[in-house]
C-alpha cells in the first residue's frame, strides 16, 4: 500500500484527457455488446424506471436499492444546480470564475487542508459520484449555452459488463466568455475539463461491494482583477458599459489541476448488523497563478494591496501543490431500530510552494525558485450512531476528532461533535467543533504576499472553536380544495465563532482574538412548496442577523422564488413547464478576490447594493429528451442596468440561455 501511495504522490496528471476519453469509449461501446431494448412486439423494455442511481453514502448503509433516476424539470433550468455545489455562491459574474459561499456553513473538516477553494463549486466530490444499476447501457448528454459565451457540456456512458460489475466514463466541459472585455474583445474567460472513470461490483450473495472511480481535472482562468474605473466613471451605476469596461488585468491566469483515485470496499461478516469497510483515497491539487509581463497598470492593481516589495517586479509565478493519501477502516451496522458506523483514518499529506525570487550573480540578475515544503502524517477517529422508534422518533450523534500528529508540528487537538433528536416534524441539533487554520492560512510564499503563521513561529493562530443549536419544522400539509402538494420547512440557527481566521483588509490571515470576542449569528430559514390546480409555487429565504462584523460578510437577506405552470401539449406528446423565477440578495459589503493567493477578503470601502434577477423560462420533456428556453435577467433596464456579485465585478447582461439533456437506455 505504501507503494502505491508514494507512486500517486508523484503522479502529474493527465496533459491530454481527450485522449484517454475517446479511447475507453470506443471499447465501451462495441457494436456486439448492445442490449436489446424491446421485446418481439416492439415494446419498450428499459427506460428510467429500470435504471438505479447509487451513492457510496447508501452502501455505507449497508443498502443498494438505489434510486430512481430524476426525471422532473424542476432543476433543470435553475443556473446553480449546472454545478456540483448547489449552495448560493458570491463568484466573479461569470461561469467557472472563482466563488465562495455566501451563507454561513460549519467546517467539519479536520487537520492538514490546503485552504484554496475557490474552484471547488465545479469539481466533483469523490463521495458524492452516482453509479448505475441498469439491465441495459445507458448514456446521457446535457448541453447548456448562453449568448454571452456560457457554456455547460457532459457526456455519461455507463453499462454492465457482467451481471455484478458495471463501469462508465464521464466528460465534463464548464466554458465561458469574457463578459468585461476591453476594446470589444471577447476572448475566454474560463476553460475546465473534467474526465471521470468510475464503477462498481458486487457478489451474487451481496455479502462484498466495491466502489470505484478516478477524476483528473483542469481549470484554467482568465484574472481580469475587476473593472478598473476612468474618467467620468465615478459612481458604481456608472460601470455597467460591460464589453467597454477597462480592467486592472489583461495577462493573469489562475491555472488548477487535480487528480482524484477512489474506492471504498465493504465486506459483510454478519449479515447487515456487522460490516467491515475501507475506503481509499489518494488526490493532488496544483496551483499556479501567472502574470508574465507585468504592466504599469497591473503594478497599480498589486500596490493596492501589496504588503511587501516584490519579489521580481517583471514577472509573477507563484506555485503551490498539496498531495494527499488516506486509507479509512472501520465497522458499520444496521437494524431496523439502532445503526452505527466507526472508523480510524490515517492521513499522509504534503505541501510545496514555490515562486520566483531574484537571486544575485556577479554578472546579472537570475530568476531562481523559493521552495518551502511541508510534510504530514495525521490518525483521525469517528463515528456515528442512530437510534429510530418507528417514523416518530431519532437520536443521533456523530463526531469525529484528531488527536495526535504522527509528523510534523505538533498541535492542539481536533475535533466535531453533532447530536440531534427528532420526534415528529420537530427536530433539534447541537454542533460543537475546534478546527485549525488551513495550510494556507498559516505560510504563503509568493511575489505579492508573503507571511509565516506556522506552529512554534511565535505567530501561530490558535484553533477556531464553534457552537452551533438549530431548531427545525418539515411538515407536509393536508390537502386543502386545490392547494395540493403543500410543504413548509423552516429552521433557526444560532451560531458562535470564537478565533475566527480570515483574510483582513490587506488581503492577509488575521485571528479575531478574545479580547474582540465571539461572532454570533442569527439564521433564519423557511421554504414553502404549494400547488394550486396546475399552477406551482416554490418559495425559500434565508435571513441572518450578525454577519457585517470584522471576519464575515453575510447579506442579511437571501431569497429565490419560483412559479410555474405545467401541463401537456399535442395530445399529451410533450410535458411542459413555463414560468419565472427571481433571486434577491439584499445590501452586504462582499469581500474583495485577491487571484495571486485566491482568496477572498475582507473589504469596507465598496458596498454592494441590494439587487432582484429575473428569468423567465419555458420547458419541456418528450420521452427521453429534456429541453429548456431561458430569458435571463430580463429585468435588465428596471431600476438598474446590473448587479455586482463582488466588488468591481459585474453580473451577467441579459442574455437568452438554451439546455438540452438527452437520454439513452441502449
Amino acid at each position: 500500500m505504501k507503494a502505491l501511495q508514494q507512486g500517486f504522490l508523484r503522479v502529474r496528471g493527465l496533459r491530454h484527457p481527450w485522449v484517454g476519453f475517446m479511447l475507453l469509449l470506443g471499447l465501451l461501446a462495441t457494436p456486439a455488446a448492445r442490449a436489446q431494448i424491446v421485446d418481439d412486439s416492439t415494446k419498450v423494455l428499459y427506460g428510467p424506471k429500470t435504471t438505479r442511481v447509487i451513492y457510496e453514502a447508501e452502501v455505507l448503509r449497508d443498502s443498494t436499492s438505489g434510486t430512481p433516476l430524476d426525471t422532473t424539470l424542476t432543476r433543470w433550468p435553475q443556473a446553480r444546480f449546472w454545478f456540483h455545489d448547489t449552495t448560493f455562491q458570491q463568484d466573479l459574474g461569470a461561469v467557472g470564475t472563482a466563488s465562495r459561499p455566501l451563507l454561513y456553513q460549519p467546517n467539519l473538516q479536520l487537520g492538514a487542508r490546503f485552504g484554496r477553494n475557490v474552484f471547488d463549486k465545479y469539481a466533483r466530490d469523490a463521495t458524492t459520484v452516482p453509479y448505475y444499476d441498469s439491465r441495459s447501457p445507458y448514456s446521457f448528454f446535457r448541453f447548456i449555452q448562453s449568448g454571452a459565451g456560457e457554456q455547460v457540456f457532459e457526456l455519461s456512458y455507463s453499462r454492465s459488463l457482467k451481471k455484478n460489475f458495471s463501469v462508465g466514463l464521464a466528460y465534463e466541459r464548464i466554458a465561458s466568455n469574457k463578459i468585461l472585455a476591453p476594446r470589444g474583445s471577447r476572448d475566454g474567460l474560463v476553460e475546465h475539463s473534467n474526465v471521470l472513470l468510475f464503477g462498481r461490483y458486487q457478489t451474487d450473495d451481496e455479502r462484498y461491494h466495491l466502489l470505484f472511480n478516478f477524476s483528473t481535472v483542469r481549470h484554467r482562468a482568465a484574472e481580469q482583477g475587476g473593472i478598473k474605473p476612468v474618467a467620468g466613471e465615478t459612481r458604481p451605476q456608472d460601470l455597467f458599459n460591460y464589453g467597454r469596461q477597462s480592467v486592472y488585468l489583461t495577462q493573469a491566469t489562475n491555472t488548477e489541476d487535480r487528480d482524484e483515485l477512489y474506492f471504498t470496499q465493504t465486506y459483510r461478516l454478519l449479515r447487515r448488523g456487522l460490516t467491515a469497510y475501507h475506503t481509499f483515497d489518494a488526490k493532488r491539487q496544483y496551483n499556479s497563478y501567472a502574470d508574465l509581463a507585468l504592466q504599469p497598470t497591473d503594478i497599480l492593481f498589486y500596490q493596492a494591496y501589496r504588503v511587501q516589495p516584490f519579489n521580481t517586479p517583471g514577472v509573477t509565478i507563484d506555485r503551490a501543490q498539496y498531495q494527499q493519501v488516506e486509507n479509512t477502516v472501520g465497522v458499520l451496522g444496521r437494524t431496523e431500530a439502532v445503526e452505527y458506523r466507526l472508523y480510524a483514518r490515517d492521513r499522509i499529506a504534503s505541501l510545496t510552494n514555490r515562486t520566483l525570487r531574484r537571486v544575485a550573480t556577479p554578472n546579472s540578475l537570475l530568476l531562481g525558485p523559493d521552495t518551502l515544503r511541508r510534510s504530514f502524517n495525521e490518525v483521525f477517529f469517528g463515528g456515528t450512531a442512530r437510534f429510530n422508534y418507528h417514523t416518530i422518533y431519532a437520536v443521533e450523534t456523530a463526531g469525529e476528532i484528531r488527536p495526535i500528529r504522527l509528523a510534523g508540528p505538533q498541535t492542539t487537538p481536533e475535533y466535531w461533535f453533532r447530536a440531534s433528536v427528532r420526534t415528529g416534524p420537530l427536530s433539534a441539533e447541537v454542533l460543537r467543533s475546534s478546527y485549525s487554520p488551513t495550510l494556507t492560512q498559516q505560510v504563503f510564499v509568493g511575489n505579492h504576499y508573503q507571511w509565516n503563521h506556522l506552529p512554534e513561529s511565535g505567530k501561530e493562530f490558535d484553533n477556531t472553536t464553534t457552537s452551533q443549536l438549530t431548531g427545525r419544522l418539515r411538515l407536509k400539509l393536508p390537502d386543502w380544495g386545490r392547494l395540493t402538494e403543500q410543504r413548509f420547512e423552516a429552521s433557526v440557527g444560532v451560531h458562535s465563532i470564537t478565533k475566527l481566521v480570515y483574510y483582513n483588509t490587506r488581503g492577509v490571515p488575521e485571528q479575531i482574538t478574545d479580547a474582540d470576542g465571539a461572532r454570533n449569528l442569527l439564521v433564519g430559514f423557511a421554504r414553502h412548496q404549494v400547488r394550486v390546480g396546475r399552477v406551482g409555487f416554490d418559495n425559500q429565504a434565508t435571513y441572518t442577523r450578525g454577519g457585517d462584523v470584522n471576519g464575515l460578510r453575510i447579506p442579511s437577506l437571501v431569497s429565490s422564488s419560483r412559479v410555474f405552470y405545467e401541463s401537456y401539449i399535442f395530445k399529451k406528446a410533450m410535458f411542459s413547464q413555463v414560468g419565472a423565477e427571481v433571486y434577491y440578495q439584499s445590501t452586504f459589503r462582499g469581500n474583495n478576490y485577491s487571484p495571486s493567493t485566491q482568496q477572498f477578503y475582507q473589504q469596507d470601502l465598496f458596498t454592494i447594493r441590494n439587487y432582484a434577477v429575473a428569468d423567465v423560462f419555458f420547458t419541456a420533456d418528450i420521452k427521453a429528451v429534456s429541453v429548456f428556453l431561458k430569458v435571463a435577467y430580463v429585468n435588465q433596464g428596471i431600476l438598474h442596468d446590473g448587479y455586482f456579485t463582488t466588488p468591481y465585478y459585474t453580473g451577467y447582461p441579459r442574455r437568452f440561455q438554451l439546455g438540452i439533456k438527452w437520454n439513452f437506455f441502449n
